[in-house]
Order: C-alpha cells, then sequence, then structure tokens
C-alpha cells in the first residue's frame, strides 16, 4: 500500500486538486480517500482500465521561494488542501473509470466533504531518478534526441 511505484513512460499525468469545506480536517476524509484509491487500485487497474499508479499529497504549507516567479510562491496561497495524482495508459481509460458506477459511489462520498475538485491532465516529457554512484543525470527532453 505504501511502497514505491514505477511510471511507464508515457503515462498520462491527473492532478486533482481537492479543496475540503471549512472545518474538515484530512481525518474526515481519510476513509473516504482509501476506499477511492482501493477501488481505482482494483478495478481500474492495467488492462482492466489503465490505471498505472497513484499517490495522495496533502498540501504542506511550503512555498519554494527559489522554484516560484515573480514572488508568485510567497503572495499566492494554494487553492486546494490535498492533491490526487494519479497515472493512466490514456485520458479516455481514466475518463471510462470515473463514469463508472462504482467509481461515482466512492468519489460522492469524498466529494460530500470538499468544496471544490479539479482534475487537469498533464502529457509526461521526462522522467529520471537519482541512480546511487552516479555523478550527475544528463537533462532531456521527449523527443530531444
Amino acid at each position: 500500500m505504501y511502497g514505491p511505484i514505477t511510471i511507464p513512460f508515457g503515462a498520462k499525468m491527473l492532478f486533482n486538486m481537492v479543496k475540503l469545506k471549512p472545518g474538515v480536517t484530512l481525518d474526515d476524509v481519510e476513509e473516504a480517500l482509501a476506499e477511492l484509491c482501493e477501488v481505482v487500485k482494483q478495478n481500474y487497474g492495467g488492462d482492466r482500465g489503465g490505471f498505472f499508479a497513484g499517490q495522495v499529497f496533502r498540501l504542506a504549507g511550503f512555498v519554494s521561494a527559489e522554484g516560484s516567479l515573480n514572488d508568485g510562491g510567497a503572495a499566492a496561497p494554494a487553492d486546494h488542501d490535498i492533491a490526487i495524482v494519479t497515472y493512466w495508459r490514456s485520458f479516455a481509460e481514466h475518463e471510462r473509470s470515473h463514469a463508472d458506477k462504482l467509481f461515482l459511489e466512492k468519489f460522492s462520498a469524498l466529494a460530500a466533504h470538499c468544496t471544490e475538485s479539479r482534475e487537469p491532465g498533464y502529457d509526461m516529457l521526462w522522467q529520471g531518478m537519482h541512480a546511487e554512484g552516479s555523478q550527475g543525470v544528463q537533462p532531456a527532453l521527449a523527443g530531444a534526441r
């Protein structure tokens, strides 16, 4: 449940920004999140629906001054509390899974505690990881060969 994940190159990433209702805490939605994630993993994974992997994050309140432009990091408060990050074979498979009755039932349990949920999709351009003993990584974007 909490092990490392592997994302194949070319995966589609969906970044769901969830804003909780005032007074709602992570503890209040933890069970609904866990059930939602388990339903996706068990019912839409691999050949059953194109789901590769996912992660859930709580906003930590940190904004990088070094990675933000025009003081946008310090001046712009986050508009979400939780990020649900999922990786799929295609956007179409993601949409089919999210239109399914089982998913909708679990998502509505989470949505009852939220004011907003917005889920833009991204095409992967690059991925890499530190290799023990390496002196560095040569940056490369897809198609830049």
